[in-house]
C-alpha cells in the first residue's frame, strides 16, 4: 500500500483537477478539502473521492466554471443557487456567508441548492468555528437508503454536523467535532471497499436490492444502506432533507443524482448554520473544555483504557498520517493513477 506526505498528495491533487479544467483556486480548495479528510482517516470522504470527480467533470455533469449566486437573503436567512458548480465552491461561498451573517444578526442559516459533493462535512463546520462560532452543516445526497420499514431508496446518507469554537494552547483538551452520517456507515465505506476488492463488510452496513441485510460487498454496493438505529436514523435523514432540499427549493429524495451518476445532475442541496455563542456564553470555550475533561473522567467500561469523545480518534490519525504518510488502498491507487494518465498527469511520488 503506497504512502505519500499531505503536501505532495495536496500539490499532486491540485495539478490533476487544474488538468482537467478546474481555475486553479478552486482545484487548491478541493485538494485541501480531500488531503484534509485523509489526513483525519476519514477516507471515505477523502482522496478516495477524486476519480469520481474527474469522471464526474468529464461527462459534463458538473460545471466546475460556476461559483453560484445568492437568490434571497433576508435578515440572517439566505438562500443560494449553486448553479451545478463545484460543491467545495458552493460550500465555500457559503460559509463566508454563514459567518457574516453571525457576526451582524448573532446566528446565520444559509441554505443551498443545485450544488454537487463537497467532501467532508466537517471540513465546513470546522471553518465556522475557526471564526468563533458554532458551526452546524448538513446535507442531503443520492437515494440509496431505505426508509425505516421500507427497501426502497428515498433518502441519502445525510449527514449531521457540529463543530465549536477553540482556542489553541487555552484549554486541557482538543476541539470538539462530531460528523456523523444517519446510516451506519457513510456510503463512500462501501464503494471504498467495492474499489479494493474486499469481499465482505461487517454486519449491520447495508441491505441487498430485496431488503435483506447482507455482508457481501458486491451485493451492498448494488443495494441499500441501513438506517442508523432503525427509525431514529430515519427521522434524522428526513430532518436533513428538510433543513437541505425543502428549505432551499432544490432537489428533494429521488430527484437528486449522484456522484457516481452520470447523465444526471447531483442536485444536492446543503444546510450551514453559525451560531455566534459568544453573545450568550463569552467563556463558551472554557466551559466546553470542562464538560469534555467531565465526560472522560468517567471510568472505561470493560475492553476499553479511556473514555474518548468525537475527534479524539481523528486528530490522533492526523497526526501520525502528517508524520509518516498518507496510506493509499491499492486499489484507490490504481484508480488516482488511471484517472490522472487520462490527463496527461504522473503518478505521484509515493513512499
Amino acid at each position: 500500500m503506497p504512502r505519500i506526505f499531505a503536501p505532495e498528495l495536496r500539490g499532486w491533487t491540485e495539478q490533476v483537477l487544474v488538468a482537467a479544467g478546474v481555475a486553479r483556486e478552486h482545484a487548491a480548495l478541493v485538494a485541501e478539502s480531500l488531503v484534509a479528510a485523509s489526513l483525519r482517516g476519514v477516507d471515505s470522504h477523502a482522496i478516495h473521492l477524486l476519480p469520481s470527480y474527474l469522471e464526474q467533470i468529464e461527462a459534463g455533469d458538473v460545471d466546475p466554471a460556476q461559483t453560484g449566486e445568492i437568490v434571497t437573503e433576508s435578515g440572517a436567512c439566505l438562500v443560494y443557487d449553486g448553479r451545478n458548480g463545484l460543491g467545495q465552491v458552493v460550500a465555500d461561498t457559503c460559509c463566508d456567508h454563514a459567518i457574516r451573517l453571525a457576526s451582524e444578526h448573532g446566528a446565520g442559516i444559509v441554505s443551498a441548492r443545485e450544488s454537487n459533493h463537497f467532501g467532508a462535512a466537517a471540513y465546513w463546520a470546522m471553518k465556522i468555528a475557526e471564526a468563533g462560532q458554532v458551526g452546524l452543516v448538513f446535507c442531503n445526497a443520492s437515494p440509496i437508503v431505505a426508509p425505516w420499514q421500507g427497501r426502497e431508496g428515498r433518502f441519502g446518507t445525510n449527514p449531521v454536523c457540529m463543530a465549536v469554537p477553540w482556542r489553541e494552547g487555552t484549554g486541557k483538551h482538543s476541539q470538539w467535532l462530531l460528523d456523523m452520517a444517519t446510516t451506519t456507515v457513510a456510503a463512500n465505506k462501501i464503494f471504498k471497499a467495492h474499489v479494493n476488492r474486499e469481499p465482505s463488510i461487517p454486519s449491520g452496513w447495508a441491505m441487498d436490492r430485496e431488503g435483506v441485510p447482507t455482508t457481501d460487498t458486491e451485493a451492498a454496493y448494488a443495494g441499500l444502506l441501513m438506517p442508523l438505529g432503525g427509525y431514529k436514523g430515519s427521522g434524522l435523514a428526513m430532518m436533513v432533507e428538510i433543513l437541505c432540499g425543502v428549505l432551499s427549493g432544490g432537489a428533494m429524495s429521488t430527484e437528486l443524482g449522484g456522484l457516481r451518476v452520470r447523465g444526471k445532475r447531483f442536485r444536492a442541496s446543503q444546510a450551514f448554520i453559525a451560531i455566534d455563542v459568544h453573545r450568550m456564553q463569552p467563556d463558551f470555550e472554557g466551559r466546553i473544555d470542562w464538560l469534555i475533561g467531565h465526560v472522560k473522567s468517567a471510568r472505561p467500561a470493560a475492553g476499553f483504557d479511556e473514555v474518548l469523545v468525537a475527534n479524539e480518534p481523528e486528530l490522533r490519525t492526523r497526526r501520525k498520517r502528517l508524520a509518516e504518510g498518507i496510506p493509499i488502498p491499492d486499489g484507490t491507487w490504481d484508480a488516482l493513477v488511471r484517472g490522472a494518465a487520462k490527463l496527461g498527469v504522473a503518478a505521484p511520488a509515493a513512499i
